[in-house]
């Protein structure tokens, strides 16, 4: 056997070997990374006398949902006022941000450049500075305690991200398909409706995927804006409700698990859009 061919030979018999053990490294990385969750599901089935227990219990057999109970129960308003302003976010943030990338990506509107450093520039500024001027925005504007405080406060944070992703994507879209839609007598806002917009999908998946989970696991806005415990989002919530109930653990618990779900529907459901968008626009042809 020639040099050339023992070499391929231990080659793919190495790679053989390799790749059950990759396999095995990457499930044990996984479950590592895994464990808090089990432990936070497992802790919120348990009755709160088990968890302070020496050895408590690996497997809930006996399990309760007392603590889901509670949870819904205490942070049911919370969970309503996250998806509220989440959702509002999200809605406000693609308002501003695609005709913002389109005039950016495909219309080369002037000051393009220095418009795209602004918004690389406001992902630099620390969100404990644009707190506090929030705050006397907001005190000044009556909206203290008010959903839309959250909503602005958020999207300021989300539309520059959002921009930058979607005028990447835009870039990418072939020129013929706007020189057709042009010809055919389609007018811009027509052409960015019914051309550019679909061919970017994943991208605006991408940008309002984003969006969502940024003003759902928003803190810091949220107290800083949020003085009354009923107009106040889940992370609020859990963090008030942590204070008040330190000896109810399955109830906290539980509590973060809920808080948990809507994120993690939301990341499996449009996972291949987000594989897809965050790459759109880097490999031209």
């Amino acid at each position: 056997m020639s040099a050339p061919a023992a070499r391929a030979r231990r080659g793919a018999e190495g790679g053989r070997i390799s790749r059950p053990l990759n396999t095995v490294i990457a499930l044990l990385i996984l479950a590592v990374m895994l464990f808090p969750l089990y432990w936070m599901l497992n802790a919120s089935l348990l009755p709160s006398t088990d968890l302070v227990k020496s050895s408590p219990t690996w497997i809930p057999v006996h399990g309760t949902f007392q603590g889901y109970r509670n949870a819904l129960s205490s942070q049911g308003g919370h969970l309503l006022v996250s998806l509220g302003v989440s959702a509002g976010t999200v809605a406000l943030t693609l308002l501003i941000a695609v005709p913002a990338a389109f005039g950016l990506g495909r219309l080369r509107a002037p000051g393009g450049r220095t418009l795209t450093f602004a918004f690389l520039i406001a992902q630099m500024i620390p969100g404990v500075v644009m707190a506090n001027s929030f705050y006397t925005a907001a005190n000044k504007l009556h909206l203290l305690n008010s959903p839309l405080a959250l909503v602005l406060a958020d999207s300021t944070l989300c539309v520059p991200f959002a921009a930058l992703i979607l005028t990447t994507a835009m870039r990418g879209v072939p020129a013929e398909l706007s020189e057709a839609a042009v010809l055919d007598g389609a007018s811009r806002i027509r052409t960015l409706w019914s051309v550019i917009l679909p061919v970017c999908r994943n991208a605006v998946v991408t940008a309002s995927l984003f969006s969502f989970l940024f003003a759902w696991a928003d803190f810091l806005f949220a107290v800083t804006l949020t003085t009354q415990d009923d107009r106040a989002p889940v992370t609020v919530g859990i963090y008030r409700f942590i204070g008040a109930h330190l000896s109810d653990w399955n109830s906290v618990m539980a509590t973060g698990i809920i808080a948990s779900l809507p994120a993690a529907v939301l990341l499996v459901v449009a996972q291949r859009y987000v594989a897809a968008g965050v790459t759109s626009g880097a490999v031209k042809d």
